[in-house]
């Protein structure tokens, strides 16, 4: 089976237009994706930031932005900076990780990170308020009480571990990536068809 893990942080700008792309081109390629959700904060610090770069290096930030507003113009995305940037993503990670890996159909993990991001760069909200997730899940079908609580759980919080240790040791930098099944390794939105075209060999 042709397969692509998608490796992304939700306070990843880039990963916003590559999270609503990636269905419709991986189906058109027939290559299976895998939603890898994982946190960017501890690889950042390994690599001495304390934030995202682009508030380390401005002139990177305002490239950065003014960039995102031409990809999600191409790509007829809706788009509002976050504010603050980056927001606060574990507790959409611990959920997305529960519901990623305790369904095994996925019918509400996949659709619950795309609606995150469409909460945070479309909507404008917050991505660590819990009312909203909530109001996400309920619009899903979910219970939405026992979701967040399982999302809490200290099992779940060692799977989101575990999953930002295995980026590290496939020695992912930053979002969104794309890890091909041979191992080969894309980094960011503009690499996703490059990726599909990889993992269909």
């Amino acid at each position: 089976m042709l397969a692509l893990d998608f490796w992304f942080d939700f306070a990843s700008t880039y990963s916003y237009p590559a999270a609503m792309r990636i269905g419709r081109l991986a189906a058109t390629a027939a290559v299976t994706v895998r939603y890898r959700p994982f946190l960017l904060g501890p690889i950042f610090k390994a690599q001495g930031w304390d934030t995202s770069p682009f508030n380390v290096y401005p002139a990177k930030g305002r490239a950065m932005w003014r960039d995102l507003e031409r990809v999600c113009e191409d790509e007829g995305l809706p788009f509002r900076r976050p504010e603050p940037f980056p927001q606060n993503s574990l507790l959409p990670a611990r959920v997305a990780i529960y519901g990623l890996t305790q369904d095994p159909v996925r019918d509400w993990g996949e659709a619950f990170c795309t609606e995150v991001f469409r909460l945070q760069f479309c909507d404008g909200g917050r991505i660590d308020n819990p009312e909203a997730l909530a109001s996400i899940l309920a619009r899903l079908g979910v219970d939405a009480k026992a979701a967040l609580g399982a999302a809490q759980s200290n099992a779940n919080k060692l799977r989101l571990r575990d999953e930002t240790a295995e980026a590290q040791r496939l020695g992912i930098f930053g979002a969104p990536s794309f890890v091909t099944a041979s191992g080969e390794l894309f980094w960011g939105n503009d690499r996703l068809e490059q990726a599909l075209r990889w993992a269909e060999r």
